[in-house]
């Protein structure tokens, strides 16, 4: 595999956010008005309430990114998770998430929560191989959502 490299935050990538994830958000289930503010301010919804977001490039292209909106001091939330395509099943979306919880340590959190849908196969064997457990599931956070899980980090 080529080698992968995490790049943080920058306005120059905020495209790719809107574009690596709208697609599949938008082919699997409906795009809500929180996801049309993330892809389309992210700075605002995302990086200013403390949260962070990460590109992974593979030479000249960026091939997968991951977000984590501030929940509290402790606890963050992991989203919008996704990788291009072309880049699926090379281990991008490991390596994404495991830089994802890298970044959450960084910035203090001890928990780690995520909302996601058991229809997310290849995503839900990630999580499960990074130690997230099922979780209880609130009523009404996020309308596609049907699987909460958490890490304890």
């Amino acid at each position: 595999m080529n080698h992968i490299e995490i790049l943080p935050y920058s306005p120059e990538y905020s495209r790719f956010f809107k574009s690596i994830n709208q697609p599949w958000v938008e082919e699997l289930f409906a795009l809500e008005a929180f996801d049309q503010a993330q892809f389309d301010y992210p700075e605002e919804t995302i990086i200013q309430p403390g949260g962070a977001i990460i590109f992974a490039k593979i030479g000249e292209e960026i091939v997968g990114t991951a977000g984590l909106h501030k929940v509290s001091d402790e606890v963050y939330e992991l989203i919008k998770m996704g990788v291009v395509a072309e880049a699926k099943g090379k281990g991008v979306g490991m390596f994404v998430a495991k830089e994802i919880l890298q970044k959450a340590r960084e910035m203090g959190a001890k928990k780690v929560i995520l909302y996601t849908h058991t229809k997310l196969a290849p995503a839900l064997r990630i999580y499960e191989k990074l130690g997230f457990k099922e979780a209880e599931l609130e009523e009404g956070k996020y309308c596609r959502c049907d699987l909460k899980m958490e890490l304890d980090i």
